[in-house]
Protein backbone atom coordinates (compact mmCIF):
# COMPACT_ATOMS: atom_id res chain seq x y z
CA UNK A 1 0.00 0.00 0.00
CA UNK A 2 1.23 3.38 -0.83
CA UNK A 3 0.66 7.11 0.16
CA UNK A 4 1.14 10.37 -1.50
CA UNK A 5 3.92 11.68 0.80
CA UNK A 6 5.01 15.19 0.30
CA UNK A 7 7.67 15.12 3.08
CA UNK A 8 8.91 13.25 6.29
CA UNK A 9 10.13 15.31 8.84
CA UNK A 10 11.98 13.99 11.54
CA UNK A 11 12.98 14.88 14.92
CA UNK A 12 10.43 17.63 14.84
CA UNK A 13 8.73 19.86 17.92
CA UNK A 14 5.84 21.58 15.87
CA UNK A 15 3.49 18.85 15.41
CA UNK A 16 2.35 18.22 18.89
CA UNK A 17 4.58 17.12 21.95
CA UNK A 18 7.90 16.16 22.25
CA UNK A 19 10.40 15.17 19.29
CA UNK A 20 7.63 13.67 16.60
CA UNK A 21 8.40 12.20 12.99
CA UNK A 22 5.79 14.10 11.38
CA UNK A 23 4.53 12.45 7.92
CA UNK A 24 3.12 15.14 4.97
CA UNK A 25 1.08 14.11 2.66
CA UNK A 26 -0.79 15.87 -0.67
CA UNK A 27 -3.58 15.96 -1.32
CA UNK A 28 -6.36 18.30 0.38
CA UNK A 29 -9.88 19.83 -0.94
CA UNK A 30 -10.25 21.93 2.00
CA UNK A 31 -8.71 24.82 0.61
CA UNK A 32 -8.72 26.71 3.90
CA UNK A 33 -8.03 30.68 3.37
CA UNK A 34 -4.53 31.16 4.59
CA UNK A 35 -3.39 27.90 4.57
CA UNK A 36 0.24 27.67 5.74
CA UNK A 37 0.99 24.41 3.68
CA UNK A 38 -1.15 25.23 0.22
CA UNK A 39 1.42 23.52 -1.85
CA UNK A 40 -0.50 20.32 0.14
CA UNK A 41 -3.30 20.53 -1.79
CA UNK A 42 -2.04 19.53 -4.78
CA UNK A 43 -2.97 15.26 -5.03
CA UNK A 44 0.05 15.30 -7.67
CA UNK A 45 2.95 16.51 -5.64
CA UNK A 46 5.57 14.76 -3.89
CA UNK A 47 6.21 11.27 -4.32
CA UNK A 48 4.43 7.60 -3.62
CA UNK A 49 6.07 5.95 -0.47
CA UNK A 50 5.16 2.53 0.31
CA UNK A 51 3.73 2.30 3.77
CA UNK A 52 6.46 -0.30 5.03
CA UNK A 53 9.20 2.14 4.05
CA UNK A 54 7.18 4.86 5.82
CA UNK A 55 7.15 2.75 9.07
CA UNK A 56 11.09 1.87 8.92
CA UNK A 57 11.78 5.36 9.00
CA UNK A 58 9.31 5.83 11.82
CA UNK A 59 10.68 2.64 13.71
CA UNK A 60 14.20 4.00 13.02
CA UNK A 61 13.43 6.94 15.37
CA UNK A 62 13.32 5.51 18.85
CA UNK A 63 12.99 8.53 20.41
CA UNK A 64 9.94 10.39 18.46
CA UNK A 65 6.45 10.16 18.28
CA UNK A 66 4.38 10.27 15.19
CA UNK A 67 1.97 13.02 13.42
CA UNK A 68 0.61 13.02 10.44
CA UNK A 69 -0.35 16.42 8.67
CA UNK A 70 -0.34 17.78 4.88
CA UNK A 71 -2.72 18.05 2.93
CA UNK A 72 -5.16 15.81 5.01
CA UNK A 73 -4.11 12.27 5.94
CA UNK A 74 -8.39 11.74 5.52
CA UNK A 75 -8.29 11.69 2.21
CA UNK A 76 -5.83 8.43 1.88
CA UNK A 77 -7.51 6.93 4.61
CA UNK A 78 -6.89 3.63 3.73
CA UNK A 79 -3.20 3.92 3.09
CA UNK A 80 -2.92 6.45 6.67
CA UNK A 81 -5.15 3.72 8.32
CA UNK A 82 -2.88 1.12 7.50
CA UNK A 83 0.35 2.96 9.02
CA UNK A 84 -1.94 3.67 11.84
CA UNK A 85 -2.71 0.55 12.67
CA UNK A 86 0.97 -0.85 12.07
CA UNK A 87 2.21 1.99 13.98
CA UNK A 88 0.40 0.97 17.49
CA UNK A 89 0.54 -2.63 16.68
CA UNK A 90 4.42 -2.70 16.33
CA UNK A 91 5.66 0.19 18.70
CA UNK A 92 4.45 1.99 21.58
CA UNK A 93 4.49 5.59 19.52
CA UNK A 94 1.46 7.86 19.82
CA UNK A 95 -0.20 9.43 16.79
CA UNK A 96 -1.16 13.13 16.07
CA UNK A 97 -3.35 13.55 13.22
CA UNK A 98 -4.35 16.80 11.97
CA UNK A 99 -7.77 17.03 9.84
CA UNK A 100 -9.84 19.90 8.12
CA UNK A 101 -13.09 17.48 8.60
CA UNK A 102 -14.37 17.77 12.49
CA UNK A 103 -14.96 14.35 14.07
CA UNK A 104 -18.11 14.25 13.86
CA UNK A 105 -18.06 14.79 10.26
CA UNK A 106 -15.58 11.64 10.04
CA UNK A 107 -17.45 9.35 12.73
CA UNK A 108 -20.67 9.97 10.32
CA UNK A 109 -18.49 8.34 7.49
CA UNK A 110 -17.37 4.61 7.86
CA UNK A 111 -14.83 4.75 5.83
CA UNK A 112 -13.12 7.75 7.23
CA UNK A 113 -13.92 6.31 10.80
CA UNK A 114 -11.88 3.26 10.01
CA UNK A 115 -8.24 5.48 11.18
CA UNK A 116 -9.73 6.93 14.68
CA UNK A 117 -9.49 3.56 16.87
CA UNK A 118 -5.35 3.83 15.85
CA UNK A 119 -5.05 7.55 16.43
CA UNK A 120 -4.50 8.82 19.91
CA UNK A 121 -4.68 12.96 19.02
CA UNK A 122 -6.99 14.06 16.71
CA UNK A 123 -6.83 17.76 15.55
CA UNK A 124 -9.21 18.56 13.96
CA UNK A 125 -11.62 21.05 11.75
CA UNK A 126 -10.54 23.67 9.37
CA UNK A 127 -8.42 26.90 9.59
CA UNK A 128 -10.43 29.51 9.95
CA UNK A 129 -8.42 32.91 8.96
CA UNK A 130 -10.87 35.09 10.60
CA UNK A 131 -9.66 33.73 13.56
CA UNK A 132 -6.69 33.05 13.38
CA UNK A 133 -4.25 32.65 16.74
CA UNK A 134 -1.09 32.60 17.16
CA UNK A 135 -1.05 32.06 20.80
CA UNK A 136 -3.04 28.57 19.88
CA UNK A 137 -0.60 25.62 20.84
CA UNK A 138 -0.21 23.17 17.48
CA UNK A 139 -3.54 24.64 15.72
CA UNK A 140 -4.39 28.20 13.65
CA UNK A 141 -7.77 28.94 14.80
CA UNK A 142 -9.94 28.32 18.12
CA UNK A 143 -12.56 26.06 16.29
CA UNK A 144 -9.88 23.50 15.56
CA UNK A 145 -9.56 21.18 18.58
CA UNK A 146 -7.14 19.15 20.61
CA UNK A 147 -9.37 15.62 20.85
CA UNK A 148 -7.42 12.54 22.91
CA UNK A 149 -9.55 9.75 21.49
CA UNK A 150 -8.45 7.60 24.66
CA UNK A 151 -8.17 9.43 27.32
CA UNK A 152 -5.69 12.28 28.47
CA UNK A 153 -2.55 10.78 28.90
CA UNK A 154 -0.59 12.83 31.97
CA UNK A 155 2.50 13.70 29.50
CA UNK A 156 0.78 15.08 26.78
CA UNK A 157 -1.84 17.28 28.70
CA UNK A 158 -2.21 20.10 26.33
CA UNK A 159 -4.42 23.37 28.07
CA UNK A 160 -7.58 23.86 26.14
CA UNK A 161 -8.20 20.27 24.50
CA UNK A 162 -11.17 17.90 24.49
CA UNK A 163 -10.67 14.62 26.57
CA UNK A 164 -13.70 12.13 24.84
CA UNK A 165 -14.63 8.80 25.79
CA UNK A 166 -12.38 5.70 24.18
CA UNK A 167 -13.64 4.96 20.97
CA UNK A 168 -12.48 1.50 20.01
Amino acid sequence: MRIRVLKILEQTMADGPGFRTSVYCAGCKHACKGCHNPQSWDFNAGEWMEVDDILAKIKADSMSNVSFSGGDPFYQVEAFTELARRIKQETTKTIWCWTGFTLEEIQADPTLAQMLPWLDVLVDGPFLLEQRDTELLFRGSPNQRIIYLHGEPPEDVIPGTVPLEKLR
